[in-house]
């Protein structure tokens, strides 16, 4: 079994431990909230609904992501994990909706009360286990790069914080006999998942549009400094893009311009790779090979060059800007 076979097959049985936790918590959720009548325990365990459907959507996710490329998905099927996340966003906010409904009418028309001491020890057990499974589903999905798991790591640990405000909301509750203070946590809580549900939309979409990641960008950047030859003078129209977990790369790249063909191919190929290898990014690097045309030599070490115009007296270290910058005419 190759690595590659044997990480999917980690991630889809990470993507399924999140479904039996998730509905084991929202169980839990749901005897909290039947035991103690309170509103803000219903929204949270209507949030913990949401996370059980976001899972299962996350499952189908990177189940589809693991396919390899085809001829209709030439760059692969890993932009699937970013409509997951985009969908998990959309039911976030979904959920906030009803949530702040709830909220209303609990502050319109009251609330009662009932063994709000042993909901409340019933949620914490639940928000216990919610803290653990968000921790988890966030450091294993950085560590495969599955954007569909981190999305999800990301909501349930959101959902961890959102248990322990409610906790402390309600502890005041019972400590005062303010019962509106129940309804009026709910609506904070509805209020913190809209916002939640919103950034995961808006940074989903942007990776569906190609937008530039700036940490990805400078992740490819330090591994291509670390691992660079000499005669990879510099680079230019250095762009990137994420696919699920693959991340494309496209650069020219600009070589001593008396070189073969041949030698300038492999040498640039074998650059792209050594440098994705460092950084231990898992994708593809397409390059243009660019003669230097004499226009380098300030930052050239080749000493023993014959058609140099000038000495070398700038630094060799790829700069970000000029990497992302077009290259002279």
């Amino acid at each position: 079994m190759s690595a590659e076979h044997a990480e999917q097959k980690y991630r889809i049985r990470i993507a399924l431990l999140s479904i039996v936790a998730g509905i084991c918590v929202l169980g839990l959720k749901y005897v909290a909230f039947v035991l103690s009548g309170s509103v803000a325990l219903k929204s949270d365990a209507i949030e913990s609904i949401v996370n059980v459907v976001a899972a299962v959507f996350a499952l189908g996710a990177v189940i589809f992501a693991g396919r390899p490329a085809d001829k209709e998905h030439p760059y692969g099927h890993g932009k699937i994990e970013h409509f997951s996340a985009a969908f998990e966003g959309g039911l976030i906010s979904l959920a906030a909706v009803f949530i702040v409904l709830e909220a209303a009418k609990g502050l319109i028309y009251g609330v009662e009360l009932k063994d709000l001491g042993r909901g409340l020890l019933v949620n914490l057990l639940a928000g216990g286990l919610n803290g653990l499974l968000g921790w988890f589903l966030l450091t294993q999905g950085r560590k495969t790069r599955s954007k569909a798991l981190e999305a999800d790591g990301h909501h349930i640990l959101s959902d961890f914080w959102t248990t322990v405000g409610i906790a402390s909301g309600l502890l005041a509750v019972k400590l005062t006999n303010i019962s509106w203070l129940d309804p009026a946590m709910a609506l904070v809580v509805g209020l913190l998942l809209a916002r939640t549900g919103f950034r995961l939309v808006k940074e989903s979409s942007q990776a569906l549009l190609d937008m530039e990641d700036p940490e990805v960008l400078s992740k490819v950047l330090a591994a291509m400094n670390k691992v660079r030859p000499w005669d990879i003078i510099a680079l230019h129209e250095l762009r990137t893009f994420r696919s699920g977990r693959y991340t494309h790369v496209d650069v020219h790249m600009v070589v001593p311009e008396y070189y073969p063909v041949r030698q300038a191919h492999d040498l640039c190929e074998d650059f792209g790779r050594r440098a994705l290898a460092d950084g231990n990014i898992e994708g593809e690097v397409h390059t243009h090979v660019d003669p230097c045309g004499r226009l380098y030599c300030d930052r050239c070490p080749a000493e023993c060059c014959t058609i140099r115009r000038a000495p070398k007296t700038a630094p060799t270290a790829y700069i970000l800007e000029e990497a992302i910058a077009e290259g002279p005419a």
